[in-house]
């Protein structure tokens, strides 16, 4: 390389920088060997995780002798607060802090959850007395410090994840330069890295940690994982001379609000009839900072009236005709959103009442016992190979019926996925209720005992979820990642974490409200805390019966929404470039 490559081609054209916000030489910083640091983070990052998520419901139930609607409420309100926090990480990263700083901090408050957390489930004195009762509610309750030392360290550590989650990730992808051939291609090959560390550390999770909780004890159930992840956030910081950083560029959340707030301050003015007429910054404002200038669209029309010149220029009162197309597309996709909800609520199910229904099982395989919750690493097993299955078959078939590049759309993907529910809850169904037959036959419905039927009659709703993942969770955050506008696309990935958490607050909404309405004037109630003297085959209809209308939403709500469409030169220039790295690493399979 001569000395003036040396000198201008080995700085990064992305705008990235060092911690003291000086321009970085690609040679010296960002590509694989940062990459390395943040994937072996997040190893034992998700082990950790998970390996308290996984078997939280079991925890509840036996140490702090918590019913059956409680214990699974209490675990699908703590998950949607950890899909909720990132909303709020990414604001602080994006608006003030920036990602690494933010990552930081947010990695201090989580390993302090998880160390609190790992105190209160050893500790004699921080749980109720161990209770043998079959009926929970024979058992001495934990009082009201126990459970303030307990949940106050899960929801610590859930604030700690709202600033990690989010950001991890993105650092990650910071460390290749867009503007760079060979980098942008190294960046197709991190994702698919990536998904691969989430696996790894979750199976890891689901299978030898909840094995350790569930036969060895609690203390070193929780040790094990609050070990590993100071051991990820101390191979983060090892890497920090190598990284790059990105200058925090404003919320779009802030973008949006003045859009809002300016269409309603100037509700009563006309908006022209000629968009020429409205507000929009130069061209040449948005090629220097590489971004793309929106059209204006007649959708949403009332929107245009934050860019109706009033011979104002404040920010709060005057957008630009992009920054309000930019709203609007973020607004377009909330129909689609909402109809996300509902099958986030059934997967809310796997480390609850799934779990739940398998301690009522046979788990035995000669003198190996089988942990319930480790079935759920049969649902990372099943989506690792449904994606394989889907990019390496299915998109090549459908691609030549429908001549799309991705096989079928992503809304259509979508509602495959959703289809999937559909089954996976009939299957539940119907396997609850040949389990509540067995029951019957075998006269264990009022003592709870365990039912003669291997824990493996589960594996179908295991399996299929992961199938369903691969075809609507996937295709949920490329969904909202490919259409939120260029400058939003932080936003856009955030969505797909959203509807993970209110699908979370919705399952426990529906296990409080059926499990009320059924017990009310005298009548036996589908869920209670004895399975065996439950109906949980009417709950999963329930389910089934909300899946089809939640479908019917989505078919109405796809028909109606148009992709965004964003044509400019240098787009074209960005497909064509894409096509060729295709061809020179064939033999890499992006993450879609």
């Amino acid at each position: 390389m001569s000395l003036v490559e040396e000198g201008a081609d080995d700085y990064t054209q992305d705008g990235t920088v060092d911690l003291r916000g000086n321009p970085v030489r690609r040679s010296k910083r960002g590509g694989w060997t940062a990459c390395s640091f943040v994937v072996v983070y997040e190893v034992f990052e998700r082990m950790a995780y998970y390996g308290i998520s996984s078997n939280l419901v079991l925890y509840m139930t036996k140490k702090l002798h918590q019913g059956t609607v409680k214990s699974s409420n209490n675990v699908t309100n703590w998950v949607g607060t950890i899909w909720i926090t990132p909303v709020l990480g990414a604001y602080i990263a994006d608006a003030h802090l920036g990602r690494y700083w933010t990552f930081i901090v947010a990695s201090t408050i989580y390993l302090a959850g998880m160390l609190v957390l790992t105190m209160a489930v050893s500790l004699p004195g921080l749980r109720p007395p161990h209770c043998s009762e079959a009926n929970v509610d024979n058992c001495k309750k934990a009082s009201t410090l126990q459970l303030a030392v307990f949940f106050g360290a899960l929801y610590t550590l859930a604030i700690g994840t709202g600033g990690t989650k989010p950001n991890i990730s993105t650092i990650g992808a910071d460390q290749f330069d867009d503007f760079h051939p060979k980098e942008k291609a190294h960046k197709l090959s991190f994702f698919n890295w990536w998904m691969f560390s989430i696996f790894f550390g979750t199976l890891f999770a689901n299978t030898i940690l909840v094995y350790i909780q569930d036969n060895v004890g609690w203390a070193l159930g929780y040790g094990l994982p609050t070990l590993g992840l100071a051991i990820s956030i101390g191979i983060f910081l090892a890497g920090t001379r190598y990284y790059r950083h990105r200058v925090p560029a404003g919320s779009p959340f802030t973008r949006m609000a003045r859009v809002i707030v300016a269409a309603v301050r100037k509700w009563r003015v006309r908006v022209p009839s000629d968009a020429k007429e409205l507000y929009e910054l130069d061209l040449h404002e948005y090629t220097k900072k590489g971004k793309f200038r929106i059209d204006s669209t007649p959708t949403l029309r009332f929107l245009n009236k934050a860019c109706v010149q009033t011979g104002t220029t404040s920010p709060w009162k005057l957008c630009s005709v992009t920054q309000v197309e930019e709203t609007k597309q973020m607004l377009r996709m909330i129909p689609i959103l909402i109809a996300t909800f509902v099958p986030s609520c059934m997967m809310a199910q796997i480390n609850t009442l799934f779990v739940k229904q398998g301690t009522t099982l046979d788990r035995s395989i000669g003198s190996f016992k089988i942990p319930a919750a480790s079935l759920s690493g049969f649902v990372t097993i099943s989506m690792l190979v449904s994606v394989v299955l889907y990019d390496r078959f299915f998109v090549k078939i459908m691609q030549r019926w429908t001549k799309n590049p991705r096989g079928v759309s992503l809304l259509c993907r979508m509602g495959i996925g959703l289809v999937l529910h559909i089954v996976i809850m009939t299957v539940a169904s119907f396997t609850e209720k040949w389990r509540l037959r067995v029951a019957r036959e075998h006269n264990l419905v009022e003592s709870g005992g365990q039912i003669p039927m291997t824990i493996f009659i589960l594996l179908p709703q295991f399996l299929l979820m992961g199938t369903a993942d691969a075809f609507l969770e996937v295709a949920k955050i490329e969904f909202f990642y490919d259409q939120a506008p260029e400058s939003m696309k932080s936003l856009g990935t955030s969505y797909s974490m959203t509807t993970l958490g209110v699908g979370n607050f919705l399952s426990s909404f529906c296990l409080s409200t059926v499990a009320d309405i059924t017990e009310r004037h005298g009548h036996h109630g589908w869920i209670l805390n004895n399975l065996n003297a439950s109906h949980l085959d009417y709950y999963y209809a329930f389910f089934v019966v909300l899946n089809v209308l939640n479908f019917a939403f989505f078919l109405f709500v796809a028909k109606l929404y148009v992709y965004r469409a964003e044509v400019s030169d240098s787009m074209v220039v960005l497909k064509e470039e894409l096509k060729g790295l295709e061809k020179v690493h064939n033999q890499e399979v992006p993450v879609t």
